[in-house]
Order: C-alpha cells, then structure tokens, then sequence
C-alpha cells in the first residue's frame, strides 16, 4: 500500500515457504491479488531458494522453528541454526550485494548473527534484526499514560536482546505536550512506573498477548516490520533515532 517503500515505488513480491505449505502460499497469493494493490506488480510464490533469493533488495526473514512446550533454548538454537544458514547461503549466493537483510524468526538476534556469518560476501551492516515491536511498545505505553498518540513521543531506546531480558530506556525520550518537546520523565511526573510497571509491561507484553489472545502478534508485529524497513530504506528523520537488532 505504500506506506514502506513510498506511495509511488512498484513492487515485486517473493515468498518463500517449505513444500509442505505451497497450498497456503497459494491462499496468501489469492488474497493478495484479491487485494488488487495498485503498487504490487508481481507475486511469486515458491519453494526454491534459488527463485526465491535472485536479485533481491531486501529480504524479510520470518520464518524459524516456534519454541514449543518442553524445550529448552539450546533446542531452539540447534533448530533454527540450520534454517538461518540455508537462508544465509542462499542471501549470499542469489541475492543482490546491496541486499537489505531483515531477521524477525526468534532468537531473533542470534539468527541475524548466523545469517551474517554465513553470507560473507554481503557487508555485516546489511543485516539487522526486529526490536521495533518493543521500541513501538514501549511508545505506545507512554502515549496511552499521557493521552496522546503514540506519534508524539520519540527516541525510545531497547537495549539488549528481543526477549524478556531487554531494557526498555527513555531517559532520552521526548513527549510533544501542547506543541511543545519535553523530556518524558518531565512530562510523566512518575518516576516509580517508568523505573517499575513500565519495564515490566514492555519486557512481558509479547506474552500477554499470547495468553489473551492464543496467538503470538500478528498486526502488531507486521506493523514493526513495515516501519523497520521503511527506516532503513529512507532513514529516520531529523532528530530522531529507532531502536533495531
């Protein structure tokens, strides 16, 4: 629809699945040109590497082995290990070196470092991975406290890793509050829930939409994606900074 690459800029979309799942990827595909986008130029739909990562400009990595009951880390790592250096590989042999690498399939971090290593051939800054749901997270809760829209606050930071072990920091925050910038600790007045049920809303938000929901987040998550490609694409503006693995 526009709101990544510009209102103006076709594009060409490729998804990529395991065999098994072709039949769903053709639902996708139907809805997609259901969707009659003015910009979307083109949809394939494969199963191959080799189609999937020729000549791309940018690669969103969302798929990777879900952590399910009774396993441990380690289990997941071994899992997506081995899907993040195919994926690496084929970046490295397909795709454009200019390639615009994003990682959202958790760990979401160490899959970008095994993607990175294993597509020697594309610059180590190409690659980055989500933690713009966090960082929109975070925003969110502080517009939600102020009752203002998420669109006036700014330069939230995440720290660390996308788990619950990050560190949502808005010591450098800043609230637009009747057309005029303050600093977000100013414009609160409430020390205790920024140091306190601030952190930990951000930190456990991902689960409590699981437990709601059933469901890990979808738009929410999606949404990141899109902003996060778009930063990289056109970069942020003036006096502003995003937060990314």
């Amino acid at each position: 629809n526009g709101s990544v690459f510009g209102k103006d800029q076709p594009i060409i979309l490729v998804l990529l699945d395991i065999t098994p799942m072709m039949g769903v990827l053709d639902g996708v595909l139907m809805e997609l040109q259901d969707c009659a986008l003015p910009l979307l130029k083109d949809v394939i739909a494969t199963d191959k590497e080799e189609v999937a990562f020729k000549d791309l400009d940018v690669a969103i990595l969302v798929g990777s082995m879900p952590r399910r009951d009774g396993m441990e880390r380690k289990d997941l790592l071994r899992a997506n290990v081995k899907i993040f250096k195919c994926q690496g590989a084929a970046l490295d042999k397909y795709a454009k070196k200019s390639v615009k690498v994003i990682v959202v399939g958790n760990p979401a971090n160490t899959n970008c470092l095994t993607a990175a290593k294993s597509a020697p051939s594309i610059p180590k800054e190409n690659f980055s991975c989500l933690t713009r749901l966090d960082h929109n997270r975070a925003k969110a809760q502080i517009a939600l406290k102020l009752g203002v829209t998420s669109d006036d606050v700014k330069n939230v930071i995440i720290w660390g890793n996308h788990s619950s072990t990050q560190y949502p920091d808005v010591n450098h925050a800043k609230v637009k509050l009747q057309g005029k910038e303050v600093g977000v600790y100013e414009a609160l007045k409430n020390d205790s829930w920024l140091k306190g049920d601030f952190i930990t809303t951000v930190q456990q938000r991902g689960a409590a939409v699981i437990k709601a929901r059933k469901l890990s987040s979808a738009m929410s998550a999606a949404k990141a994606i899109c902003d996060h490609v778009r930063d990289i694409w056109f970069g942020t503006p003036e006096g502003e900074f995003v937060s990314m693995g």
